[in-house]
């Protein structure tokens, strides 16, 4: 953001100063599944920018490799009522673990994160990242896409290309100590001989 203004102003002086909600640290245990309501918390609204249908398929691919992690979701029914139709439909159509919160108020939100083994974010763009900070103040693992405004902001966990449900899914695979193997690279011979046969 400071690179953008500067870029539109050339001569504003621009101070980074970030400030967001204090809520009490405390150390929170990130095993899979460990005492937690959900394992993956995405908190945001439903504008297309924060990305929820390449992440509601990166679910559906999760749950074709028999996979299927809770995933909480906070899209208000009253401002994004198609979304949320959506969300609904696909959650039924694949038998995915998916929950809408619907909007949580700001004062539940610090039990909210708690209730998550990790914060999943693919948003393709943010000004901040507010639930960034939040889950980084409460020490809540965090996979998040690569993008600049993740990285100026925290150090996630893992990192995916936000507008590859592929990608998401195989940085939650590897969160969940499930990655996948790699292409075995074959010589030419090899080649040759396959195509032969």
């Amino acid at each position: 953001m400071q690179m953008a203004l500067q870029k539109l102003w050339k001569d504003a002086n621009v101070s980074v100063f970030p400030f967001a909600p204090v809520f009490e640290t405390k150390s929170i245990e990130n095993e899979f599944q460990h005492g937690k309501k959900f394992d993956f918390l995405y908190v945001a609204s439903g504008e297309s920018h924060k990305n929820h249908l390449n992440l509601l398929e990166a679910w559906r691919i999760l749950a074709d490799a028999d996979l299927r992690p809770s995933l909480a979701l906070t899209v208000s029914s009253e401002a994004f009522p198609q979304l949320c139709a959506k969300i609904a439909k696909y959650t039924k159509e694949h038998s995915l673990d998916i929950t809408n919160l619907n909007l949580i108020e700001p004062s539940k939100i610090h039990k909210l994160y708690q209730s998550a083994s990790a914060l999943i974010f693919p948003s393709t763009t943010e000004s901040f990242g507010l639930p960034l900070i939040e889950a980084k103040q409460l020490e809540i693992p965090i996979l998040a896409a690569e993008l600049d405004y993740v990285r100026d902001v925290v150090e996630p966990i893992e990192t995916f290309d936000p507008h590859s449900p592929i990608s998401i899914a195989r940085a939650v695979k590897r969160f969940l100590d499930q990655p996948e193997p790699t292409a075995k690279i074959h010589s030419a011979e090899e080649f040759l001989s396959e195509i032969l046969r």
